[in-house]
């Protein structure tokens, strides 16, 4: 890759293409908060009233699909953000929608994996039938599902995934793909990195209560300081540490979990 393509100023350029550029990506930067903002105003409005805590109603296979890729828009642009305002800087002199184009492809993935966890709740509902109702086994499901995601947070798997995420250049230079298409493709391996990453964070949102706005935005938080404090073993070890905090008590004592809705209850 050249010189010019990483952001250095062209020779006939001066100092024109860098201040360009600089504008350029911080333009991105705010398109992509400000997308995120506007998703999240979003789903307030389309999810209010509708937590009923964990085993809460998907609704259809449409609808849900359509609310998840607003919720990671809102929960994960503001910490893409880095990444697509780095991949901008490296095709500065090529499309200017590719940068957009890479985020696109970012929301694809997350929008199969939003499929595959709807599969997995409406068959696994299917099949366990009220076995894991609240008053059943659900409490302790869920207590369950929030151990293995604490779990998770120490795994290699897990730490390789946010490698990827946190060393952006690394990920760019070794995944690079020319042209629109090549950002389609970059978007999306980015975006199954992320997955990996993830899944057992989104898998604790579901425990909590997915449709709830305090729960997405708890999980969104925990997403950004993984991604974008500087030691990755005080991020990892304290998420961990406060899902299993979280699994004890919503087995022990749900009541004392602020936010939190009790099947059933009827109160938030």
């Amino acid at each position: 890759m050249s010189a010019s393509a990483l952001g250095e100023p062209a020779a006939s350029g001066g100092l024109a293409l860098p201040f360009a550029a600089v504008r350029a990506r911080l333009g991105l930067v705010a398109l992509l908060f400000a997308i995120a903002a506007a998703a999240w105003w979003s789903t307030v409005d389309r999810m209010r009233g509708m937590d009923a805590g964990p085993g809460t109603r998907l609704g259809t296979l449409g609808w849900f699909v359509g609310v998840w890729v607003v919720m990671m828009a809102a929960m994960m642009f503001p910490s893409v953000a880095p990444t697509a305002a780095l991949y901008a800087r490296m095709t500065q002199s090529r499309s200017p929608v590719a940068p957009l184009v890479f985020a696109g492809g970012y929301l694809v993935t997350w929008a199969a994996a939003g499929v595959g966890a709807f599969a997995i709740s409406d068959l696994g509902g299917r099949a366990v039938g009220d076995a894991l109702a609240w008053h059943r086994g659900g409490r302790w499901f869920c207590g369950a599902v929030l151990a293995i995601a604490a779990v998770y947070e120490l795994t290699p798997f897990k730490d390789v995934c946010l490698g990827k995420c946190r060393s952006p250049l690394g990920f760019l230079l070794g995944a690079w793909r020319d042209g629109v298409s090549g950002a389609l493709q970059m978007g999306a391996k980015h975006g199954a990195w992320c997955v990996g990453c993830c899944w057992a964070l989104m898998a604790a949102l579901f425990a909590l209560g997915v449709m709830s706005i305090a729960w997405m935005a708890f999980i969104a938080g925990l997403i950004a300081v993984e991604k974008l404090i500087p030691s990755r073993r005080l991020a990892t070890y304290g998420t961990a540490a406060l899902l299993l905090a979280l699994g004890v008590l919503l087995v022990v004592a749900p009541d004392l979990i602020p936010g939190f809705t009790v099947p059933g209850s009827g109160t938030m």
